[in-house]
Formats: C-alpha cells, structure tokens, sequence
C-alpha cells in the first residue's frame, strides 16, 4: 500500500484539482471537509473526515495515519483582520498541534500560502525571491505570513514545507474567468498603471506538479519556495493570449486610476462592515490591486525541486477557456 496523503481545501478549485491527480497516481487519500463543505461530491474510494479546525476530535482523527499532509485550505475573503486570522491561521496552528500530539511520525505538512505573503517585487523582471524580506501589503497577505511563521515554529518538530504561487489560472478557475468574460465582450477593466505592470502566473496543473514535488523531495524539509512560470507577464501578454480564441477585434482597455480604485474600496469596504459581509473590494483589497509588480523568482525551485512551470500561457489560456465554454461558463 502506498502512502496516505491528507488534503484541507480538497473542495476548492486547487484541491479538487489535486484530488483527481492523486488518484491518477493510486494513492491513499484523505480528506478534512468542513460543515459548510459537507456536500461537496467526493469519490467513494477517498477517505472523509468531518469537522472543523475547532474540533480536535475530529483534527486528530483526520492527521493519524496520514504520511503527508497538503493544506490548502484559507479564506481569500474576510471582513477583517480576525476573520483572516480565522481562516488562515488558527487552522495552520490547530493542524500542526493535531500532528505533535497524534502523529510525531509525519513525513511532511506542506502548507499552500501565497505571493502576497512576502508582497509586490520591487521591479517587474527579477521578481521577490526567497531569501527577501516580506513586505505584504493586506490583512489577507500578513495572514498568510503569520501562517508561514506559525509552520517554521513547528519545524523543530515537524518536517514542513512552504511554497508560495502567485496567481494560479486553469479550468474550475472563478477569478480570471471574469477576465475572459470581459475579453469575449472587447472590454478590459484594470486597476492602476495597467501599461507598467506585471505578475507571475501559472497554470493550475503545473502547480499540482510543483506542489507534489515539494511535498515529497527531502530537500524541501524546512524550506520555501516561489511556484511560477519562468517569465512574468503584462496585460498585452494575456490579451494576445485569449485573442486567437476568443476572436475579439477591438479591444477597449479601461485601466483605472489608483485614487479611484482607493476610493471605490474605501467605498465598498464601509459598506460591508455596515451590513457584516466581506466586500467584492475594499481599501485593503484596492492596495493589492494597483501594485505594479506582483512577481516572484523561480530560480529556487528549479535549482532544488527541478520544477518548471512547462505549460505556454497561450496553450493554458486556450485549454481553460474551451473548458470554461463547455462547462456553460461562457
């Protein structure tokens, strides 16, 4: 029998992703879903574990046995700093207290973060690496950092890895969908200096790559990692990517100006902490919006891991939006 791998967030547009690579793959698998997830179809050959990251009953039930855990699960919304903390940081606290006390004999706890941990590179070519000082500039980014942290304090006792994607597109995907959606209309609404920046990406399927790799190299015991393409993009880059298939003449770009994305947050924000939900955008939000340079390195990986982000933003482009059309996305 092979290993058995714990999976959090297994419901999400990552995780069910990975759940269908790892039973590709025959192995052993388990999933920790929350009361809000209990419906969510998951195929009858994968273990369920139900509870909350409250409930150490049921965190210990999900972590024994299991060889190596993937936790993906967080909140990218919340209506405050606590709410993020909530999401993103006492389960990574609860999951690791639940393997000390029930299983000392974990192989690895990969924890899923993100680029805005560490925040916006200071240019758009070289990109943030490892070994920099984080700088995040949102509650969701300095939760998400607090996490990481929160794992290199359990290091002593267990093997963890952590590895940081920027913005992850693909089939099952509801962010860029929006996107294409405007492209299929001739439209584009950007925030900021649309001409000056630039992001890494990388296509969903070559994360699951990476994250496997990470997860199982005895190189990444204590260590962390930037997942990306090898290049950076601009807007141009995905326009010219979804034009052959989409088949958008005339393009209207609307980028707009950093006072008004500020304002429409500040806006927004007001809005949702009067009425106690998470807002589409706050002043929070706004400030990752108009950065000019959400880009990270992927020389660490490459030089530790091996890994490389192998799918051509045209190619990755045109599979998610022929899945999205069949899906009725679009």
């Amino acid at each position: 029998m092979g290993e058995t791998i714990l999976v959090t967030g297994s419901t999400g547009f990552i995780g069910s992703r990975l759940l269908s690579l790892l039973e590709k793959e025959g192995a052993e698998i388990k999933v920790f879903l929350r009361p809000e997830s209990a419906g969510a179809p998951i195929s009858g050959n994968i273990g369920i574990v139900r509870g909350s990251f409250t409930d150490d009953e049921a965190l210990a039930g999900a972590v024994r046995g299991a060889d190596r855990i993937v936790h993906l699960a967080g909140v990218t919304k919340a209506a405050d700093a606590a709410g993020f903390e909530a999401g993103n940081v006492m389960p990574v606290r609860n999951l690791l207290t639940a393997v000390r006390r029930h299983n000392p004999g974990l192989k690895r706890f990969l924890l899923v973060s993100s680029l805005t941990a560490a925040g916006p590179a200071k240019d758009g070519l070289s990109g943030v690496r490892e070994s920099e000082q984080c700088n995040p500039v949102s509650a969701y980014g300095r939760s998400k950092l607090m996490a990481e942290k929160l794992c290199m304090e359990y290091a002593k006792d267990i093997p963890v890895t952590i590895i940081r994607p920027p913005a992850v597109y693909g089939p099952g995907d509801r962010d860029i969908l929006q996107i294409f959606q405007m492209l299929a209309k001739g439209v584009l609404i950007s925030a900021g200096r649309t001409g000056r920046q630039r992001f890494s990406m990388i296509y969903v399927d070559d994360l699951l790559e990476g994250i496997l790799l990470a997860a199982r190299a005895e190189k990444a015991v204590g260590e962390l990692y930037y997942l990306t393409s090898p290049c950076s993009f601009c807007w141009d880059d995905v326009i010219a990517a979804a034009r052959p298939v989409l088949g958008f003449r005339r393009l209207y770009n609307v980028s707009l100006p950093v006072p008004l994305v500020f304002l429409v947050g500040t806006l927004f924000g007001a809005a949702g902490a009067l009425i106690g939900k998470s807002p589409l955008i706050n002043r929070d939000k706004a400030n990752e919006l108009v950065q000019d340079y959400w880009v990270c390195s992927p020389e660490k990986a490459e030089r530790d891991l091996g890994f490389i982000a192998g799918t051509p933003l045209e190619k990755g482009v045109a599979i998610t939006i022929d899945w999205y059309r069949r899906k009725g996305w679009m």
